[in-house]
């Protein structure tokens, strides 16, 4: 008799998948002070970003692939624990490679709160329910990002930026705690012992994927990139301090949470595939009022500012309209090997995600204009990619309809 997969609370799923984001950008209102304490420059600090997600790209086919041989569950609290070990290496650290080498250690063990929680989600939740999940639980995510620098912004004001790394230690032995307690082993069984290859062959056949690995990759490319350029816009260029940016975070995530939040709503009247569209668009619409206005000139005012937040806001409430149904469709063709499918594939568009954010910090330069144009180039190549997958959608079902 098979055994009953049971389904954590979602609450803890929500805590499993958002701590690495919280880990991604609590520093960064501390990222000048870093650059000044460790003696290097700005865009080497913001390589501190992307080696987090080249970490969290080899950590995510590592653990995705070992909860296929050993269960979701001992995966989830290994990788725990080396994200803990990885974060008290950071809090030590003296200079920027230790801290780039540390970060990376960090990123690869957080990786299985999002890999393995994916894998929690797809295979415990039934496909009916899926998208509005994966929809409640982006918009609880929403907040995560800009969690951190609330966080960090008034621990660094107060404490310093290693106080920031420390608050990491004590969240990832609290995690560990939590998830020892409460997570059950979801994995079903006759799923291990999984074969890599044939399922990368798949995969690499499967253009579907390519798309939805350049969507996951570009979106969350795009608001990690904001996260690594924004302290430098705003506390630089309009004097904001590490607290006051960390709050202003809260509002920006806003949109990230109505974008998800609508995206639920729509998901009644129209197929997935048209809503990820539509927030394509939407955020090309916010690249677009964003480089127009940093090309028309820019003041350090209170209406300068409010005009930037309006377009930082509409570019990311697309992202949120988009993200989730992304992440829900990407592997409904895969749930026999969802472990090593999802390992493989979240290494790919965390790939993505490194190389997007290593362009931010290789294009950073002081400029004002160099974010909304990179951000304005990545939208519109969205858009493209996510209008052919309608296309292809469309033409799908009228094969199926035909028959």
């Amino acid at each position: 008799m098979e055994r009953k997969i049971s389904t954590p609370s979602l609450f803890l799923l929500i805590i499993l998948v958002g701590f690495p984001q919280i880990s991604e950008t609590i520093y960064t209102p501390s990222l000048p002070d870093i650059a000044n304490s460790l003696h290097t420059s700005s865009s080497t600090i913001q390589l501190t970003l992307s080696i987090y997600f080249l970490g969290f790209a080899f950590g995510v086919f590592c653990w995705g692939r070992l909860s296929d041989s050993i269960g979701r569950r001992p995966a989830m609290l290994w990788g725990i624990f080396v994200y803990g070990f990885g974060s008290l290496g950071c809090y030590l650290s003296d200079s920027a490679a230790l801290l780039l080498l540390c970060r990376f250690i960090q990123a690869f063990g957080a990786s299985t709160g999002s890999v393995v929680t994916q894998t929690i989600l797809r295979e415990s939740v039934e496909v009916t329910k899926r998208h509005a999940v994966f929809a409640q639980i982006s918009a609880a995510l929403a907040f995560t990002p800009a969690i951190g620098p609330l966080i960090g912004g008034w621990v660094d004001q107060f404490l310093g930026f290693r106080a920031v790394f420390f608050t990491l230690v004590v969240m990832s032995v609290a995690i560990f705690i939590y998830t020892f307690a409460s997570l059950p082993e979801t994995r079903a069984s006759g799923v291990s012992n999984v074969q890599t290859l044939p399922v990368l062959k798949r995969l690499v056949a499967d253009r579907r994927i390519w798309a939805f690995a350049f969507m996951i990759g570009a979106t969350n490319g795009i608001l990690f990139s904001y996260y690594a350029e924004a302290p430098f816009i705003f506390m630089e260029y309009f004097h904001m301090t590490p607290g006051s940016f960390g709050f202003f975070g809260i509002f920006v995530a806003l949109s990230s949470v109505f974008g998800a939040m609508l995206s639920k709503k729509l998901l009644n009247k129209f197929p997935a595939e048209k809503i990820i569209l539509i927030g394509s668009l939407v955020s090309t619409f916010g690249a677009v009022c964003l480089t127009g206005f940093t090309l028309y000139g820019v003041n350090p005012s209170l209406l300068s500012l409010a005009f930037m937040v309006a377009s930082i806001f509409t570019l990311l409430l697309g992202i949120g309209m988009s993200i989730p149904n992304c992440l829900s469709l990407a592997l409904v063709n895969y749930s026999d090997v969802l472990g090593t499918a999802g390992a493989i594939f979240g290494l790919g568009y965390y790939v993505v995600v490194s190389l997007i954010t290593s362009g931010m910090s290789y294009l950073h330069n002081g400029s004002l204009v160099t974010m909304p144009i990179y951000f304005l180039v990545l939208a519109i190549l969205m858009s493209l990619v996510s209008n052919k997958m309608i296309v292809r959608h469309n033409t799908n079902r009228a094969i199926r309809d035909s028959r």
